[in-house]
């Protein structure tokens, strides 16, 4: 396992959408407002991969992902 973080301000080339979890190439769950998908079909693994893929160009691992975390911390917001 290894843990990333997409900062605040990463240039995405996609908009994030629901949470989804990839299990061993063979099935995706998605998340939904108002349901969870269980998805198994090969064009449907695909395409979550992409996806995965291209939001992980985006991400920082590591001293940088601790540093964004902490910035986010910092950060004043509502309370």
């Amino acid at each position: 396992m290894r843990l990333s973080v997409v900062p605040l301000t990463a240039s995405l080339k996609i908009p994030p959408g629901n949470g989804f979890w990839i299990y061993d190439d063979r099935l995706v769950v998605v998340e939904d407002w108002h349901t969870e998908l269980w998805l198994d079909a090969t064009d449907s693994l695909t395409a979550y991969e992409k996806v995965w893929d291209t939001l992980t160009e985006s991400a920082v691992y590591g001293p940088d992902a601790h540093r964004s975390i902490l910035r986010a911390r910092q950060t004043p917001g509502p309370r």
